[in-house]
C-alpha cells in the first residue's frame, strides 16, 4: 500500500468548471447538489445498519424503554461518527473508487467534492461527534465512538484494506461498536451482554461482506483490493461464509443466558439462525456443484444477511419490554 497522502486525485472529467486550487480542483455546483454531495460522503446507507445495532441494546440496557432524549442524542452523534469515519474512508479510497462500478458515483469520484474539502469535513464531524456525545450522553460513549472512527479509518481502511484478504474480518470490528456504544450510553459502563452482540456482529460481518464482494469481484480484482473472493475459489469462499455463519448464530444464542432474556429471544433467535443457515448452505452447496459467479446469486445471501441482523436485533429491543 502506498502512502495515502501520495495517491493522485483523479482528472476532472465532464462538464464541471474546475478552479485551481492549493489542493486540487473546486467544481462547481447548485447549492441543493453540494448538500447531496456532502451527505453521500457519509454513506447513510450504512449508517441505518449501525443504528439497527445501537438503540435496541439501550432497551436491553434499560431493561425496557430508555430515555428518548438519550435515545436522540445517542442517534445524532452515532450518525456524525460515523460519517466522519465515512468521509475520511472516501478520501483514503477516491483512488480506487474510480475503478469500481459500485463506488464510481461517490462524490470524490466524481469530482464534486474535492480531497481537501472531504478531509476537512470528515474531521470537522470526527470532533462534533465526539464533543457531542461527551456532554450530551457520557464520555465513555465518546471515547467508544471515537475509537471505532479511528479503527475503520486508519486500521481497515489505510492498512489492512490493501494489504490482506482477511481485511473485512479484523477491519469489520468497528462496525461492532454501536453495540457497546447503545450499551454505555444508558449504564455508562460495559458488561458482557453488550460484549457478546459486539462479537455477534463481528462474526455476521465476513458472510456478508463476502456475498456483495463476490458480486462485485471484478470491481475489487481491477481495484488490485484482495477481498477473498478475488483471490480465493468460489466453493472456498463459501466455505468460510458458512462457516462464520454458524459462529454467528451460535454467538446469538449465548445472549440468551449472559442477559438472562426471555423465552422470546431465544426462540426467535433460533428461527431467524435456522434460515440464515439454509442461506449459507445453499451458497455453500451451490459452489461445490460447480456453479460460479452470478449464477451462485450472492446477493441473495447479502440482502438476507441484513435481514437476519436487523430482526435480530429487534428481538433484542422487544424481549425486555415483553418480560
Amino acid at each position: 500500500m502506498t502512502a495515502v497522502e501520495s495517491l493522485p486525485a483523479a482528472p476532472v472529467t465532464g462538464t464541471a468548471t474546475p478552479e485551481s486550487t492549493g489542493a486540487g480542483m473546486r467544481v462547481h455546483g447548485s447549492p441543493a447538489d453540494t448538500v447531496r454531495a456532502y451527505v453521500a460522503l457519509t454513506k447513510p446507507r450504512i449508517i441505518e445498519l449501525l443504528i439497527i445495532t445501537t438503540i435496541p441494546v439501550m432497551f436491553l440496557a434499560k431493561g425496557g424503554v430508555p430515555n428518548l432524549w438519550t435515545v436522540v442524542a445517542v442517534t445524532i452523534g452515532g450518525y456524525l461518527s460515523a460519517g466522519s469515519a465515512n468521509a475520511l474512508n472516501c478520501w483514503v479510497d477516491r483512488d480506487i473508487d474510480t475503478e469500481m462500478r459500485r463506488t464510481r458515483r461517490r462524490p470524490l469520484a466524481t469530482h464534486t467534492v474535492t480531497p481537501r474539502a472531504a478531509v476537512v469535513f470528515g474531521l470537522a464531524l470526527g470532533v462534533l461527534s465526539t464533543l457531542w456525545l461527551g456532554f450530551a450522553v457520557n464520555w465513555l460513549s465518546s471515547l467508544l465512538a471515537l475509537a471505532a472512527n479511528v479503527f475503520y479509518v486508519v486500521v481497515y481502511s489505510m492498512i489492512l484494506k490493501r494489504r490482506t484478504s482477511q481485511n473485512i474480518v479484523w477491519g469489520g470490528a468497528a462496525g461492532c461498536f454501536p453495540t457497546v456504544i447503545g450499551w454505555t450510553s444508558v449504564t455508562d459502563h460495559l458488561a458482557w451482554s453488550p460484549l457478546v452482540l459486539f462479537l455477534v456482529v463481528f462474526l455476521w460481518t465476513p458472510p456478508h461482506f463476502w456475498a456483495l464482494a463476490m458480486r462485485y469481484r471484478e470491481d475489487y480484482a481491477a481495484a488490485n483490493v484482495p477481498m477473498l473472493p478475488c483471490v480465493a475459489p468460489e466453493r472456498h469462499v463459501a466455505w468460510q461464509m458458512m462457516l462464520y455463519t454458524w459462529a454467528t448464530v451460535a454467538c446469538s444464542l449465548l445472549l440468551w443466558p449472559v442477559a438472562h432474556t426471555g423465552l422470546l429471544y431465544p426462540i426467535g433467535a433460533a428461527v431467524l439462525g435456522a434460515a440464515f443457515l439454509i442461506e449459507a448452505h445453499r451458497l455453500h452447496g451451490a459452489a461445490r456443484r460447480g456453479v460460479e459467479g452470478v449464477a451462485l446469486k450472492p446477493m441473495r445471501m447479502f440482502h438476507f444477511s441484513n435481514t437476519y441482523l436487523a430482526l435480530l436485533f429487534v428481538l433484542v429491543a422487544i424481549d425486555p419490554l415483553v418480560r
